[in-house]
């Protein structure tokens, strides 16, 4: 995609979704760490459902390393894979308070260096906790929407977060997960793409594939 073509389909993407944000609830940058951690292979509905009482439980970093293992699952449960996240948040909060001073990081090397956090969640709390956009969290939205559109044939996140910074430029970065998760969640949906409605369509090339 020709740069200028890629500036138009953000652009457009913010006219037709200009509320897009992260949707994840949180107060301080581990609560947003936790939430991250919790929407793996989950809504981000059932997280925001879940971490007010876990939130209400642990109010400090300290709090989330002391919680007994097994009270942590029990309130983390209807998030899945419970018992591999409360592992890795109480983990992650005894990382954090010995290495970094009870501070969470704000460098991709340092935040990959928790438990449980990968690129794409850090690129997520680098945006929304320190506005910092040097990269693309590519999450099952971005992914989909990427490989429809063309911008990467590639099947690993990564790789496509690689593409994508290669076609946008810079000053659109924090914008693109937020709006291919919106666009993701209301017009390019999974099992039935609402084409004909899309404000890109003439810019994908799966829509011009079915013409």
């Amino acid at each position: 995609m020709k740069k200028q073509d890629s500036i138009i389909l953000i652009e457009r993407l913010k006219k037709k979704y200009p509320d897009a944000t992260c949707s994840l609830d949180f107060t301080t940058p581990f609560e947003l760490v936790v939430a991250v951690m919790l929407s793996a292979q989950c809504t981000d509905e059932r997280v925001n459902k879940t971490t007010p009482s876990l939130f209400s439980r642990c109010q400090s970093i300290q709090d989330f390393a002391d919680i007994d293992i097994h009270e942590l699952e029990t309130i983390i449960h209807p998030c899945g894979f419970y018992k591999n996240k409360a592992k890795n948040i109480k983990l992650c909060a005894k990382q954090v308070l010995e290495n970094f001073n009870g501070e969470v990081p704000h460098t991709m090397d340092e935040l990959t260096s928790l438990a449980g956090v990968g690129r794409k969640s850090a690129n997520v709390i680098l945006l929304e906790v320190f506005g910092i956009a040097e990269g693309i969290a590519v999450d099952t939205h971005a992914k989909r929407i990427s490989n429809l559109i063309g911008l990467s044939q590639e099947k690993e996140p990564e790789k496509i977060e690689q593409d994508l910074i290669k076609i946008f430029p810079k000053e659109y970065l924090k914008d693109i997960n937020h709006l291919f998760v919106w666009h993701g969640r209301n017009t390019c949906v999974a099992r039935n793409p609402k084409c004909a409605i899309c404000p890109v369509n003439e810019l994908c090339q799966f829509y011009k594939s079915k013409k």
